[in-house]
């Protein structure tokens, strides 16, 4: 595992300093850092409102060390001043999904005492459901657009009043810099306590060593800043080389996504599987020329979906993983060497074990537990030492993933733990399953999970979304069955074969299997 130490991170380190300031040094000043929509922003201009973010927030919200600042953000300039201004002063950022309801913003809020919010005007509504004396800690709010909330400011007003000078709180490498709530798919979200080094690491290891970003790139990523995946892929990894991020705050749809696309240019674009899949379900011609580097993570990306979007755009897609937990990708496919299917090779730097029930390696190509070690890792959860003593295990993140490991090194998803499947006594992968089925012609995504039998024995269900919905008949769900049971063991051929309009997901396009069980 490389430490933080060993990529030359000096003891006393602030993140913002090394992502912003040291680009004027280094003669940047004038270079675009940020596009959105007809807004540029460079990296002069981005410096100072940074400075007058974090100098406002520490002179009219008294707001120092250690204080929670929230961002219910959509994509654009303003998350950029926001996250970087308050872990300058040493005040700590959090990212907050903007696909929550109110009941999951109350719950981030109250759990992390944030004395600030810094919200975008279309997310007001929303918040307005909560009444403000059940948010117990908030003092002030500020609105990205018209300040509509009583006693509320205007985000423009806010950065007027802060001072273009500021230098960087000289905090360690080690302190807290930013905290990241994960989904709460399985339970309440949980605060993970990402400290000053973990961006550079996930950078220097990932985004440089794997990815080979550079200055003259411009990264444009359909997750969005608030995933720990998007942070990465449009913030503080073009901003590690100096690169150009290009962001957009609306909804990323297949047209929408082409149209900045063609628009802006980017070299490295960064999506999910679901989000591949909607482009090349698309019909329209476009232009994706500018395109080196495409990335997928947040799921699986089945091989008959890389294979179309290569056919179709001469791009590969390299593959990979990462947690929030983790910050980033340590797993993943190479430009010129990739297994279509797997999630790829080891991240240099990270390291990685699969282990059975007990805790012992199991042999090449068996499936076990992914555990991770990477000097990105959180150093916590914020306020559950139960969760976090659970979860990362002497350094260990133990990923809740099911994998295995070939003889060449790639790894193979094969599934959450708890959606795999035991058939007959054999464990079942419903990822395998549904990499089949979604080679048929007739399905465009599915989701296989396990169903109980007249015996109460587990066999394997798959939810259809079909390509031509009125093609959904008994003699098509029979053929699929064929399908996978001349590609596949028997046993892992779906028992039943429902056709749906849609799968339930979660905001980073990964199927909820848990609700299709339900």
């Amino acid at each position: 595992m490389t430490t933080a130490a060993a990529l030359g991170v000096p003891e006393i380190f602030n993140a913002a300093a090394h992502f912003v300031d040291r680009h004027l040094r280094e003669g940047r000043a004038g270079k675009v850092a940020i596009e959105c929509g007809d807004e540029a922003v460079t990296y002069a201009q981005l410096h100072e409102r940074v400075n007058r973010f974090g100098s406002a927030l520490r002179a009219r919200c008294g707001v120092g060390a250690g204080a929670r600042v929230a961002l219910m953000l959509v994509d654009g300039p303003a998350f950029a001043y926001g996250f970087f201004g308050s872990i300058k002063i040493g005040a700590v950022p959090i990212p907050t999904n903007t696909l929550w309801k109110a009941a999951d913003y109350e719950y981030l809020l109250n759990d992390s005492a944030a004395r600030v919010l810094v919200i975008s005007e279309e997310l007001i509504p929303e918040l307005s459901r909560i009444p403000r004396d059940r948010l117990r800690a908030l003092e002030h709010v500020v609105v990205v657009g018209r300040p509509t909330l009583p006693g509320s400011m205007a985000f423009e007003r806010f950065l007027a009043e802060g001072s273009p000078d500021l230098e960087p709180a000289p905090t360690g490498r080690d302190a807290p810099a930013f905290w990241l709530y994960s989904s709460g798919s399985t339970g309440t979200p949980k605060g993970c306590v990402h400290l000053q080094h973990d961006m550079v690491v996930s950078a220097e290891l990932f985004a440089k060593g794997v990815l080979g970003i550079r200055e003259s790139d411009r990264c444009f990523s359909v997750a969005k800043l608030f995933f720990a995946y998007g942070l990465g892929n449009a913030l503080y990894f073009p901003l590690a080389v100096g690169a150009t991020s290009i962001l957009w705050g609306g909804p990323p749809t297949p047209s929408n996504v082409y149209r900045v696309i063609e628009r802006h240019r980017p070299t490295i674009f960064y999506s999910v599987p679901t989000g591949y899949g909607m482009l090349l379900a698309h019909r329209s011609d476009h232009d994706l020329s500018s395109i080196r580097v495409a990335v997928s993570a947040g799921e699986a990306l089945p091989p008959a979906l890389y294979e179309r979007f290569k056919r179709r755009f001469g791009i590969e897609v390299l593959d990979g993983i990462g947690s929030t937990e983790a910050l980033q990708t340590f797993i993943s496919n190479r430009p010129g060497a990739i297994r279509p299917g797997s999630s790829g090779r080891l991240v240099p730097g990270y390291d990685a074990r699969i282990l059975d029930d007990r805790g012992t390696p199991v042999a090449t190509g068996d499936i076990g537990h992914l555990w991770v070690a990477g000097d990105s890792t959180c150093a916590g959860y914020w306020n559950q030492p139960g969760k976090s003593a659970a979860t990362i295990v002497d350094g260990w993140l133990r990923t809740g993933d099911k994998y295995s490991q070939d003889g060449d090194g790639y790894f193979w998803y094969a599934g959450r733990t708890d959606d795999m499947l035991k058939v007959g006594g054999l464990w079942v992968s419903p990822v395998e399953i549904e990499n089949v089925l979604v080679e048929h012609p007739a399905v465009r995504e599915c989701g296989v999970v396990g169903r109980e039998d007249h015996d109460t024995l587990v066999k394997p269900a798959a939810y259809i979304v079909l390509r031509e919905r009125d093609a959904a008949s008994p003699d098509l769900a029979a053929e699929l069955q064929r399908f996978v049971r001349e590609r596949l063991a028997d046993y892992k051929r779906p028992r039943w074969v429902e056709f749906v309009a849609d799968l339930p997901k979660t905001p980073t396009g990964k199927v909820q299997r848990f609700k299709l069980r339900s």
